[in-house]
């Protein structure tokens, strides 16, 4: 896939202005060119922090969990010695995936020829390598990459120079057991997953505004307290908050709820935590593009107990029935309506005060895309 010329990488950042009171939108080729796309994967995706799973997955020594990140394929394990390790998931003898899915391994065996790894890593053995010439075990190991456990989860950056992610989120964790201080103890309770039409940035741009709320989720606005929702931005994250409905809701009964907090967080790029009202709990909306025009949403709920109570099945149901049916409308309509001679960009809505209906933090998004396209256009 062709990378953007240079006049391209020149003209992508036109109309965005650093107060977002003056200042458009992306331009619609960032979300509909392929160049665009391969763009997204070098120079964002393989360089953030990406989400893998609840802490819960790999927390014994010997446990492991492969995902796919950025297109890679890759293996997060936790070690003899309880070190937590992340592998691209690559034989170094003929490329096969040393691991499948996930679960319990005391070593790791390639499944198509039997080479052997410690769970640091290093090659153990190879079957009928005794006679080759100038071939030693102990130079020869997987090839590593960037782990760490953050607020309970486990996170793999691809960027062999990339800091820390704890060092890069600033106040994010603090903020974050604060409103959920159990999170290390939640437990894995439900999934779902779409397939969405539309540029993965689309997607993050709905999420991050409730500007389209009143508009588009008549239910959610009865869920939470619009008038109490702000919008904070904070270097490569940002915090959407709101105190649940004081009324009977049209989304789901919260009456039982012991949480009362609609507290939500975005981190860059592409990985959202959500609280909403009910038991204590914490979502993870994972936005996985796939090409220019495809995505791939999961919501993954970890809960008290394994098994969704009946307050949060109603809450499951209405998220999968309602209120993400009518996202996904929303971003693939407008995915189509990008893709027409008739729009370019658009002006960015901006409240001083930082209330939900308010994109400033859709536009705290487009600076970070467009730093990381400054970036590309320099190598």
């Amino acid at each position: 896939m062709s990378m953007p010329s240079k006049l391209q990488f020149s003209e992508i950042g036109s109309g965005y202005h650093a107060d977002p009171a003056c200042s458009f939108s992306l331009r619609a080729e960032a979300y509909t060119d392929p160049a665009w796309f391969a763009v997204d994967q070098q120079e964002i995706l393989r360089k953030s922090w990406q989400w893998v799973c609840h802490a819960e997955k790999v927390r014994a020594p010997g446990s492991y969990t492969t995902a796919q990140v950025a297109g890679y394929p890759v293996a997060v394990v936790r070690d003899q010695q309880g070190v937590l390790r992340a592998f691209y998931n690559v034989c170094k003898h003929r490329a096969h995936p040393v691991l499948q899915g996930e679960g319990s391994v005391s070593r790791i065996v390639c499944p198509y020829h039997a080479w052997r790894y410690r769970l640091d890593g290093q090659l153990a053995g190879a079957p009928h390598t005794t006679d080759l010439k100038n071939f030693t075990l102990t130079e020869i190991r997987l090839s590593e990459i960037k782990v760490e456990q953050f607020c309970g989860f486990i996170f793999v950056n691809l960027d062999p120079s990339a800091p820390a992610l704890q060092e890069l989120s600033g106040a994010l964790e603090s903020e974050i057991r604060h409103w959920a201080p159990d999170i290390d103890q939640l437990t894995f309770g439900h999934r779902l997953s779409y397939e969405i039409k539309s540029n993965w940035k689309n997607v993050v741009d709905n999420f991050l505004e409730c500007y389209h709320c009143p508009v588009a989720h008549k239910d959610f606005c009865t869920l939470v307290d619009m008038r109490t929702y702000k919008v904070a931005t904070y270097g490569i994250y940002s915090s959407h908050m709101a105190d649940a409905g004081r009324a009977e809701n049209s989304a789901y009964d919260t009456s039982t709820a012991k949480v009362r907090t609609h507290a939500v967080w975005w981190l860059w790029p592409n990985t959202c935590l959500m609280r909403y009202p009910g038991r204590s709990s914490m979502i993870v909306l994972h936005i996985v593009p796939v090409s220019a025009n495809r995505t791939v949403e999961t919501y993954d709920f970890f809960l008290e107990t394994t098994e969704p109570d009946e307050l949060e099945k109603k809450a499951i149901h209405y998220l999968d029935t309602v209120l993400q049916a009518e996202d996904i409308a929303l971003v693939e309509n407008v995915q189509r309506g990008m893709s027409t001679p008739a729009f370019t960009q658009g002006r960015i809505v901006n409240d001083p005060q930082g209330s939900g209906r308010s994109e400033h933090a859709l536009h705290h998004f487009h600076g970070l895309v467009l730093e990381a396209y400054r970036r590309a256009s320099r190598t």
